[in-house]
């Protein structure tokens, strides 16, 4: 585990045990009890609602919870203390399962329920899962659950200082690893797909990760350094500001720099960090290069990049960190599984039998709800192939992300989009506004459609690119930014998708 991830699930856990055990104390001391109250927590608003609909009348007196009810998107939501004190303390949770959902295995370890029901969409799916996909036209980025934010493509202005503290902790080297041998199944890993051999690699990352620094602590605006020597060095350290750095492979990155207050301790006066950032976070690893002389004086950088990783991650944790790292292209799940209505019907089914179990008294009424919910989807799904059987096109175009695959995938539909669904851009280069404008022309696409949100400047963009310049800009809500306000407000997973439709139909001519 990151170190970063360790210390914000030892954080959360211990208020679990605070806020939980206060809880229960002010239950007894009132002498309430809610153990008869049945509780409910999902992340996402399909899942919220599809366990209204089960529920029916007994929803009002049930505890149920959408942990992400104020806009913010799946793929970068963090859990709060109280997050974490709801699912603790529940009687069923339901989560996704994919990558952005990475947070979840360190609550449940920590619940204080061990009874809990837990449901996850994937795993009920199984084999109907697919995988993320990037395809022709499309603009492969950096996945906005990479909650890393690491970049190595951006605009200078999206560039923000940061303090000393964002890498503050304890930290050692990486090179030792490389020369023992700890780091050989990760060189391994990059000859199957890089242009190098394993030993080439190996070679590589040597002479990059070389430094006679085997440890760094960095506390308050303090950084100390111990050498192999066990020599032992520090000072404070002030901001001096940063300077992008652009590399010759075409990418960039930001080196944020700090100068030694006391120029006599012994230790380097001039650093530079890089961990891919490009604004505030706590880093999971980074690179420093140093100077005695001037930050001028730091020469190399493509090939000199020593390294470091938290002080309490095992050379193999740090093998399999570098395997990751080198290796996003990975397949990974596509976790918009609630966009296809078929999923929908399979998931209800689940859930109902959970509930069931654990509400025995009322599982009669569990099955009918389920059971004429499940009619409304499998007639909603009936229309949608209609509309797609009827349709002149088969072919949408998305300016925008796109996490629709498993609804173009039901009924046959092709697309280009500029994004993939877990994409973190909302910029795309010049190829990909130029590749999706000719598609909008060559197939007479009368619309380009967009996600949810209020920036739809790329599909306009992509318009304004077209021949004709004049086609409709139209929003299909994927519902991974619903509130409880639009809750308030009447919107259902029926009324969202039965909106899609409407959109679709148009898009489709």
């Amino acid at each position: 585990m990151m170190k970063k991830n360790f210390t914000i699930f030892l954080a959360l856990t211990m208020a679990v045990g605070l806020l939980a055990g206060c809880g229960k104390k002010n239950a007894a001391e009132t002498g309430e009890s809610n153990s008869t109250k049945l509780s409910v927590v999902t992340t996402i608003f399909p899942e919220y609602d599809w366990v209204r609909e089960i529920l029916g009348d007994k929803a009002e007196s049930t505890d149920l919870t959408m942990l992400l009810n104020s806009g913010v998107d799946l793929h970068s939501y963090q859990p709060t203390a109280d997050d974490i004190v709801k699912i603790s303390d529940c009687d069923l949770f339901i989560y996704v399962g994919g990558e952005s959902d990475g947070w979840v295995d360190d609550a449940l370890k920590n619940a204080a329920n061990k009874n809990m029901k837990v449901i996850n969409l994937l795993d009920v799916l199984g084999d109907s899962v697919k995988t993320e996909e990037v395809v022709e036209g499309m603009q492969e980025t950096e996945h906005a659950h990479d909650h890393s934010k690491e970049v190595s493509t951006f605009e200078d202005h999206e560039v923000q200082d940061r303090n000393l503290s964002d890498w503050a902790g304890s930290w050692q080297s990486a090179y030792p690893f490389a020369l023992d041998g700890t780091l050989d199944d990760a060189f391994a890993a990059m000859a199957e797909e890089g242009e190098m051999t394993a030993d080439e690699y190996k070679t590589y990352y040597q002479n990059g990760y070389k430094t006679d620094i085997t440890n760094i602590d960095i506390e308050g605006d303090h950084i100390a350094f111990t050498y192999e020597d066990g020599k032992k060095v520090g000072s404070d350290y002030k901001y001096i500001g940063y300077y992008i750095q652009n590399w010759s492979t075409g990418t960039k990155a930001a080196m944020y720099r700090f100068e030694a207050v006391d120029r006599t301790s012994g230790a380097p006066i001039y650093i530079e960090f890089n961990d891919h950032m490009i604004e505030s976070a706590a880093a999971e690893h980074f690179h420093i290069r140093m100077s005695n002389e001037s930050f001028d004086a730091i020469v190399d950088p493509e090939n000199s990049w020593p390294t470091f990783f938290p002080a309490d991650m095992t050379g193999e944790e740090i093998c399999e960190h570098m395997e990751g790292h080198d290796h996003e292209h990975e397949e990974e799940a596509d976790e918009h599984v609630w966009l296809s209505l078929k999923n929908a019907e399979t998931l209800v089914g689940a859930i109902s039998d959970a509930l069931q179990e654990l509400d025995p008294d009322n599982k009669d009424t569990y099955a009918a709800n389920a059971s004429a919910y499940i009619e409304k989807l499998s007639a909603l799904d009936g229309a949608y192939q209609s509309a797609v059987d009827s349709a002149a096109r088969k072919t949408v175009l998305f300016g925008d992300r796109f996490p629709f695959r498993y609804l173009v995938d039901d009924y046959g539909l092709g697309y280009y989009a500029a994004f993939a669904g877990c994409s973190a851009e909302s910029e795309a280069s010049f190829e990909t506004v130029s590749f999706l404008a000719k598609k909008v022309d060559e197939l007479g696409l009368p619309c380009v459609l967009t996600i949810e949100g209020k920036n739809h400047k790329l599909a306009e963009t992509i318009v304004q690119s077209t021949a004709g310049k004049n086609q409709k800009v139209l929003t299909m809500d994927s519902m991974q930014s619903t509130t409880s306000e639009d809750v308030a407000n009447g919107t259902t997973y029926l009324s969202a998708m039965e909106q899609n439709l409407s959109v679709l139909k148009e898009a489709l001519g």
